[in-house]
């Protein structure tokens, strides 16, 4: 048995030179090699309790899978990863480790926790060389259950339905599998192509994806169920519409939504000279926001040859939701942070192009609702931003087209759809979670709301034929 590793630091993981990587596509981070997946796995304490699992919201069997990789056996390890999260190599990349199972590590209570995410994305990177994909061969019941959307609840949840022998269908409005994984996430932080893989495996699973099928509009719910024979839906259509500020200029030429520049980018391919997508290649760029969304999209700026690309964000540092990770990631590229500024009105020229944003500085005052301080403008303090393009990142709520188009799913006031604890929707056999329930949340908890609700559904049907 080799020796526990009692460093109080994780191994840390190569990655590009940040001025390097700040004008290319490719990934930041080339992942461990073996040698340095045993020596992190061996920090791992082994603990009976088990506290890391209890900050993973799909349950993976953390010190189980990285017992597996102490014992040289990587292949099992991702199995047994597979066995509750059907994403690994995806959720080892952009899962916020660091605020869930990392955060309750033994070993990060006097130093830095085990490198669980790193590890996960180790040995989902090492099935995916090292072997050929295969169906599972689980055994089919001949009951069939629709799910929109192919984000990461729609992926979680019929990955569940499928293992309990469910004919599942994923309808997808774009042309594409994965949802935001592939129009919101950059492929520097997470290739298209690990997306891909792992969907390839839940089709040969049996899930079958209908993409370019626009629930509501191509097909309604309720047809899904009269003529198709569904017995239950899940709604895991994510939060597509973008939040905007409310301030002046916000129509002018060169003002994007987040998901517009992203989406135009990552799935439409703009930043390759071999497609013919528009995009604006500016000079200096304002994002305003300080979530994940916010940085991918500062980062894809200077990548498609901004000069300067400024967050402008009105709280500090401390407030900021990003990952810790992420917002080192654009320091060392280059990104300019504008904290505790608010934005006041986009200015432009006479044919409408953006030349600027006034902005005013804050201070922080008493905690909000959401428990963070109150930003309060400070008098006398406006200033201007010279900059050719304006991305708006604070926040997208769902597309109210399920609702409309669906009687009897209840919604909350800002269109998000009112399931339980179980993902069970105010009509009966429909299931719902992730962003289309909460607002725009992350990848894993999305994952873990499918996951829910695939129980739900099996619970559901089976209660039904008895």
């Amino acid at each position: 048995m080799a020796k526990r590793n009692m460093s109080p630091v994780k191994v840390e993981m190569p990655s590009q030179d940040p001025l390097v990587r700040a004008r290319n596509f490719k990934e930041v981070a080339s992942g461990y090699t073996e040698e340095m997946a045993r020596e992190e796995a061996l920090r791992c304490l082994q603990c009976k309790h088990r506290p890391c699992m209890d900050g993973c919201p799909v349950n993976v069997k953390i010190p189980e899978f990285i017992q597996l990789i102490n014992e040289g056996d990587y292949i099992a390890a991702n199995q047994k990863i597979l066995e509750t999260n059907v994403l690994p190599a995806v959720c080892g990349r952009v899962c916020p480790q660091e605020s869930q199972c990392e955060e309750l590590c033994v070993r990060g209570v006097k130093h830095e926790p085990v490198a669980i995410g790193r590890l996960e994305r180790f040995v989902a990177d090492y099935y995916r060389e090292h072997s050929e994909p295969k169906p599972h061969g689980y055994e089919k019941n001949g009951r069939k259950v629709a799910v929109v959307g192919s984000g990461p609840a729609g992926l979680s949840c019929a990955g569940d339905l499928t293992r309990m022998g469910y004919e599942v269908t994923i309808f997808e409005s774009l042309p594409e599998g994965g949802g935001v994984l592939v129009y919101g996430i950059p492929e520097f932080r997470l290739p298209n192509d690990i997306v891909k893989n792992e969907i390839n495996q839940l089709k040969l699973d049996g899930v079958k994806l209908e993409t370019n099928t626009i629930v509501g509009r191509s097909i309604t719910i309720d047809e899904l169920f009269d003529e198709y024979g569904y017995e239950a839906v899940f709604v895991g259509s994510g939060a597509g519409l973008p939040v905007f500020l409310g301030i002046p200029g916000e129509n002018s030429v060169g003002v994007y939504s987040a998901n517009e520049y992203l989406t135009r980018s990552n799935l439409m391919r703009a930043y390759d000279d071999r497609y013919d997508t528009p995009i604006r290649h500016s000079k200096r760029v304002a994002v305003v926001g300080g979530g994940n969304v916010a940085m991918d999209s500062a980062r894809t700026a200077l990548r498609i040859g901004a000069e300067k690309v400024y967050i402008v964000y009105r709280r500090s540092f401390d407030e900021m939701p990003a990952r810790i990770e992420e917002v080192h990631h654009a320091q060392e590229e280059g990104v300019i942070f504008n904290n505790l500024t608010n934005p006041t009105a986009i200015l432009h020229d006479e044919q409408g192009e953006v030349v600027g944003m006034t902005c005013i500085r804050m201070e922080l005052g008493e905690p909000d609702a959401s428990g963070r301080r109150r930003p309060i403008p400070v008098e006398g303090s406006e200033f201007t931003l010279e900059v050719d393009t304006v991305v708006i990142a604070v926040g997208t709520n769902p597309n109210p087209l399920i609702k409309s188009t669906t009687e009897g799913l209840d919604v909350t006031s800002w269109g998000g759809i009112i399931a339980d604890e179980h993902g069970a929707t105010s009509r009966e056999g429909i299931f719902a979670g992730g962003d289309a329930v909460t607002g725009a949340a992350t990848v894993i908890s999305a994952a873990g709301a499918g996951k829910v609700a695939a129980a739900a559904i099996d619970k559901y049907l089976k209660e039904k034929q008895s």
